[in-house]
Order: structure tokens, then C-alpha cells, then sequence
């Protein structure tokens, strides 16, 4: 039987210029399939150590892992922070599983400048329990997975939203309690939610508090602080981001350059510009001085000061609105 290009250990006799674009070797599926050898690799002895060395080879110091699916109450959301990742999946073999692993069906690729997008709307996630009864679990719905486009090709994001669920029990159990009515009925029931143990949904409802305490837990870890004052620093942060407007990026002024004159019209320009000047300051001098009974109608006088002296030598003297409109001056 001859390889195709289809097969993934084929390789083409034309050199690895007319190859895809990425080997196999780095390919997405595989990733998952070598993080499916790893959890059955798990044995009853592996600790917190060997869960955060599985995290820290398949997902990014970054990744986020989303779960959705739907409940008796209604639709559930969950997304977790990479610090709680390894103790989601533990979560799964704490619950009576004894196998886990995934199967992607039809996905589609989609290749980005720094990133692999995996959509696949045939996944299935499969365990195998072993308590409380002898049970094989299918978990089906869509995965989306993003990969970074590197050597070590890691999750950044996992989102698994769940649409049905089986639970297969052999028959050959069925037919050792045939004559048991009370094994029947216990094998009638449920033994997950939408696929989901009750040690894994407890830990995402517990998730929903401990993912928020993150940066007071790094805050403890990194400055040995008290956890009392690890919130009021938090706390006291957040409250500067929040007041603090936003920086506003400066405007250097602008800056005309004044070209050279003839000496033959010097005189006459700087005759018309003191002219020019003079008028400017009068037409500004409302402006400048713009006073209240303008903008509030009913005050009759309001004081003006001013650096120059009056025609006296006071330094302030008032203005006075007159019944037809115009200003005149008191002192």
C-alpha cells in the first residue's frame, strides 16, 4: 500500500520545498494527540508537580481554557487562568475517571502571522470511568484551539462548548444484574452532567472565586506581603486607574517662521504693524476683560481691575451697563 499526501507520515520525494508549510511534526493535531499519550501516561502517583509540568508543556504561560455548555439552570460559561489549568484536569481522574482523551473529527486549520487556529465542530471528549460503575462517557461539541506559531507550538486559548453527551454501559453488565432491580435502576442514571464529573463542575463554580484572587496570590508570592495588605495595595491601585484620567499626548507649539523684509518697507511695516497691534489690543481687551453682568443678567456694576491706572490713579474702577446697552465707566 503506497502513502499519500493525505497520509501524516507521508513524505514527499520532491525535497521539503513542496511539503505544507509547517511539518508534521508540528502539525496541531498532533499536538493534541501527544498531550493524549501524556494523560494516559498519568498513573495513581502523580502529584501537583507532574500536573504543572503537563500544563507547562502543552499551554502558553498566558492560556486561558473556556468550557460552555448548558445546565438544568440554564447555560454555563467557565474560563480559567493558566495558574488553574493543571488542576482542572486532575479534577477529571479525581472524579472516578480512569482514561481521557480527545478525537477531532473534520477540523479546519487557519494559519495567522503568530498563531494556528483549530476549528473543529466534531470534537469528542472520551472517558472512561471506573467508579461508580463501569461506564465509557462521550462528551461531543465544537473545540477551538489557538496554537502558537513557534518550535514549541503551545494553547493560548481552549474553548470547548459542549452539545450532548453519552454514557455507554457494556452489555454484558446489564446482563449480570438482569434479576437486580436496584442495580438496574442505579444503572439507569446518570453518573455525569453534560459530561462533566461533580469534582470538575464543583471546581469551575470554585474557579469563579480563586480566578479573581490571582493577583493578590502573585502579589503574596512575589512581596510576601499579608493577604490584608495584598488587598488594600490591590485595592489602592485600582482605585489610581480608575481616577487617574488618561494621559493626553503633548502639543509642542507651533512655531511660524517671519520672513526677511526689504529695509526700504521696514518703515512702513512696522508703522502698519503698530497699527495692527494697537487694534488687536482693543478688539481683545472685551474679551480679556469679559465680565459677569454679561453672562448673568440683573448686575448693574461689577468691578474691573486692571494693571493701568485710571484716569485718577486708582487701580480699579467699575463698569456700568446702561439702560440702552452700552458701557460706561465708573470710577
Amino acid at each position: 500500500m503506497s502513502s499519500t499526501p493525505h497520509d501524516p507520515f507521508y513524505s514527499s520525494p520532491f525535497g521539503p520545498f513542496y511539503r505544507r508549510h509547517t511539518p508534521y511534526m508540528v502539525q496541531p493535531e498532533y499536538r493534541v494527540y501527544e498531550m493524549n499519550k501524556r494523560l494516559q501516561s498519568r498513573t495513581e502517583d502523580s502529584d501537583n508537580l507532574w500536573w504543572d509540568a503537563f500544563a507547562t508543556e502543552f499551554f502558553e504561560d498566558d492560556a486561558t481554557l473556556t468550557l460552555s455548555f448548558c445546565l438544568e439552570d440554564g447555560p454555563k460559561r467557565y474560563t480559567i487562568g493558566r495558574t488553574l489549568i493543571p488542576r482542572y484536569f486532575s479534577t477529571v481522574f479525581e472524579g472516578g475517571v480512569t482514561d481521557l482523551y480527545y478525537i477531532l473529527k473534520h477540523s479546519k486549520e487557519s494559519y495567522h502571522n503568530s498563531s494556528i487556529t483549530v476549528d473543529c465542530d466534531q470534537c469528542a471528549m472520551v472517558t472512561q470511568h471506573g467508579k461508580p460503575m463501569f461506564t465509557k462517557v462521550c462528551t461531543e461539541g465544537r473545540l477551538i484551539l489557538e496554537f502558537t506559531f513557534d518550535d514549541l507550538m503551545r494553547i493560548k486559548t481552549w474553548h470547548f462548548t459542549i452539545r450532548q453527551y453519552r454514557e455507554l454501559v457494556p452489555r454484558s453488565i446489564l446482563a449480570m444484574h438482569a434479576q437486580d432491580p436496584q442495580v438496574l435502576d442505579q444503572l439507569s442514571k446518570n453518573i455525569t452532567r453534560m459530561g462533566l464529573t461533580n469534582f470538575t463542575l464543583n471546581y469551575l463554580r470554585l474557579c469563579v472565586i480563586l480566578e479573581p484572587m490571582q493577583e493578590l496570590m502573585s502579589r503574596h508570592k512575589t512581596y510576601n506581603l499579608s493577604p490584608r495588605d495584598c488587598l488594600k495595595t490591590c485595592l489602592f491601585q485600582k482605585w489610581q486607574r480608575m481616577v487617574a484620567p488618561p494621559a493626553e499626548p503633548t502639543r509642542q507649539p507651533t512655531t511660524k517662521r517671519r520672513k526677511r523684509k526689504n529695509s526700504t518697507s521696514s518703515t512702513s511695516n512696522s508703522s502698519a504693524g503698530n497699527t495692527a497691534n494697537s487694534t488687536g489690543s482693543k478688539k481683545k481687551t472685551p474679551a480679556a476683560n469679559l465680565s459677569l453682568s454679561s453672562q448673568v443678567p440683573g448686575l448693574g456694576a461689577i468691578p474691573n481691575c486692571s494693571l493701568n491706572p485710571g484716569r485718577d490713579g486708582d487701580l480699579c474702577h467699575s463698569t456700568a451697563v446702561t439702560p440702552s446697552g452700552q458701557f460706561k465707566e465708573k470710577h
